[in-house]
């Protein structure tokens, strides 16, 4: 069963680490990564207006795989997060009857 997370992702300061990032994130091997722990397709991300931060929705299936990923011990995304992360903090989202 898929749980959904908000994911607030705050990039360290510099020149270009915002576009880095995002096409590591958006390459072959930042996909692949990224789907072995959340459905890529139900992702929803919004962006600072600085580029210095990501909030993003995500639809998790693997948690113990988020959350190697978000602390930046995923052996393939760790070189990308010690470079362009300064911190992540996730929530979990419950649906709200209305």
């Amino acid at each position: 069963m898929e749980k959904e997370r908000l994911v607030l992702i705050k990039f360290k300061s510099g020149d270009g680490i915002f576009e880095k990032y995002m096409g590591w994130m958006q390459s072959d091997e930042g996909t692949s990564v990224r789907k072995s722990f959340a459905n890529v397709e139900n992702s929803v991300p919004g962006f600072g207006p600085d580029k210095g931060y990501i909030l993003i929705k995500i639809s998790v299936h693997n948690e113990e795989g988020m959350k190697e990923f978000v602390s930046g011990n995923n052996p393939i995304a760790k070189p990308m997060y010690d470079e362009c992360i300064e911190s992540v903090q996730v929530w979990e989202l419950s649906s709200v009857d209305l």
